[in-house]
C-alpha cells in the first residue's frame, strides 16, 4: 500500500472575504499563500492540503474577492501534485448539506482535489464537513492519518469558550485512527490523538497576544511541524504606559493595538502618541480606549486578557441557559445555523 503522501504542506480556515471583504485582509491571505508555497517547495512537500472555510460568507462572494481567492487556488494547482481542498461550513450555502458550496469552480483547476464527500487513499482519510448520519461511520473507520473540518466538543472555540457536547461526533469516535488534523476552531490544540491545526493567522482580538498560527508540515510517520508566517498581522491590548516604556520591545510592523489609558493625559497628546507608534513601528491600527472599561480584566495574568466576537458572546450565553422549557443544545443549533 503506496503512502499518500511523502510529506504534505497543510493550512486551514483562511477566510477569504473577512472583515467586510477587507481589501487589507484578502491581502494577508494572498501573502500568506505565497508564504506558504514557499516553505512548502523549501520542505520539498509534493502534497498540498486545506482543511476547510476558504470564504467567510457562505450565502455570496464579493467578486473582488472571488478574484483574489481564485488566483491564489491556481498557484496553489501549479505548486503541488495533488492538493486536497476540504470545504468548511463557511463555504457551503446550507450549514447541514453539502450539496452547494461555493468553491465548485475549482474542481476544473488541474491537480485540486474537492473532498466534498469521504476520500481514502492508503492508509489516509478526508472527512468532509459532517452532516446527517456521517458521524456514525468514524467509529468503524480505521487509518493512519484522518484530515477534517470537525466541530469537536471538549475542544476551546476561541481562547475562552470550549465547545459544549452536542451529542453526536465525540473524540471517542476516532480511537482507531492514528492521528486526526483538523480546521474549524482557530486555536492551535491537542488532546490525545486530535490536533486543530490553527488558521492561517489572527483575525482579530479574539486572537490576542496568540501568534501560533500559520501552516502545518506533515512527513508521514514523523511528528508534525508547526511554521508561523512571519508577516502575519498581530493583536495585543497594552496599558499606555507599557507602550510608552517599552515600545521597542513589545510593538512590531502589522500589530493592531489596543492602549487602555492608565495615565491621565490630554486629547491632543494621546493623538500625538497614537500617530507617533503608528508611524515609528508600522502598526496597522491603534485604538485608545478608557481605562475603566477594561478594569473587569485586571485580575487576569499578563497573556490572559481575550475578547470575544458577538457571535461567540451569543454562543457562550446560550450555553449557559438552565431552563426545563428551552434545550440549550437545540438553540446552539438553530443560532448556529442562521
Amino acid at each position: 500500500m503506496s503512502n499518500l503522501f511523502h510529506r504534505a504542506a497543510v493550512f486551514t480556515d483562511i477566510h477569504w472575504g473577512l472583515k467586510s471583504n477587507s481589501l487589507a485582509h484578502n491581502q494577508d491571505c494572498d501573502a500568506f499563500v505565497d508564504w506558504f508555497i514557499a516553505q512548502a517547495q523549501a520542505n520539498q512537500c509534493e502534497v498540498g492540503m486545506f482543511l476547510g472555510d476558504w470564504h467567510n460568507h457562505r450565502a455570496s462572494i464579493n467578486l473582488h474577492t472571488l478574484q483574489f481567492s481564485l488566483r491564489a487556488l491556481e498557484k496553489l494547482s501549479a505548486a503541488f501534485d495533488r492538493f486536497f481542498f476540504i470545504p468548511g461550513n463557511h463555504d457551503l450555502y446550507y450549514r447541514d448539506r453539502r450539496d452547494i458550496h461555493g468553491a465548485e469552480w475549482a474542481r476544473h483547476l488541474p491537480n485540486i482535489e474537492i473532498c466534498n464527500d469521504w476520500f481514502q487513499e492508503g492508509d489516509v482519510i478526508i472527512a468532509p464537513w459532517l452532516v446527517g448520519d456521517d458521524h456514525k461511520r468514524i467509529p468503524k473507520m480505521t487509518a493512519r492519518y484522518m484530515f477534517g473540518h470537525f466541530e469537536l466538543p471538549g475542544y476551546l472555540m476561541n481562547a475562552m469558550i470550549e465547545m459544549p457536547d452536542h451529542g453526536e461526533v465525540r473524540r471517542e469516535d476516532f480511537g482507531s485512527i492514528g492521528h486526526v488534523f483538523t480546521g474549524h476552531f482557530h486555536k492551535r490544540q491537542t488532546k490525545n490523538n486530535i490536533t486543530y491545526i490553527g488558521n492561517a493567522f489572527p483575525h482579530n482580538y479574539a486572537d490576542v497576544n496568540d501568534d501560533e498560527r500559520g501552516m502545518m508540515i506533515l512527513e508521514w510517520g514523523q511528528q508534525p511541524r508547526f511554521l508561523s508566517w512571519p508577516g502575519q498581522p498581530r493583536y495585543r491590548v497594552l496599558d499606555l504606559s507599557q507602550a510608552i516604556d517599552h515600545g521597542d520591545q513589545i510593538l512590531a510592523t502589522n500589530m493592531h493595538v489596543r492602549l487602555r489609558l492608565d495615565i491621565d493625559i490630554s486629547y491632543e497628546e494621546a493623538n500625538f502618541i497614537k500617530e507617533t507608534f503608528i508611524k515609528q513601528h508600522a502598526l496597522r491600527e491603534v485604538s485608545l480606549v478608557p481605562g475603566k472599561q477594561q478594569a473587569h480584566e485586571e485580575d487576569l495574568a499578563p497573556g490572559e486578557v481575550k475578547f470575544e466576537s458577538v457571535d461567540q458572546i451569543v454562543i457562550d450565553q446560550i450555553c449557559k441557559i438552565q431552563s426545563e422549557f428551552y434545550d440549550p443544545n437545540l438553540l446552539l443549533k438553530i443560532y448556529q445555523d442562521l
